[in-house]
């Protein structure tokens, strides 16, 4: 089986394009996981903690972005 996400992007069938949509958001979701659990980490870094937030609102925003535009590809 191919994998939807190494494939050509004009090669893909609409199935294995909703696939990689998925795959996007869901890495998005992942690496905010991720980014929660350094925020909750006890480094006392004023500087990291902006950061953190700051990679955590870009990361909402791209996820919100993908979202939307695969909502209106589909209208």
């Amino acid at each position: 089986m191919r994998s939807a996400v190494v494939q050509i992007p004009s090669a893909r069938t609409a199935s294995e394009a909703r696939q990689v949509w998925r795959a996007a958001v869901r890495q998005l979701e992942r690496a905010d996981l991720y980014l929660a659990a350094v925020a909750h980490m006890p480094i006392d870094d004023g500087e990291l903690d902006l950061a953190v937030r700051k990679l955590r609102s870009d990361l909402e925003s791209l996820r919100r972005y993908l979202l939307d535009s695969r909502k209106a590809e589909l209208e």
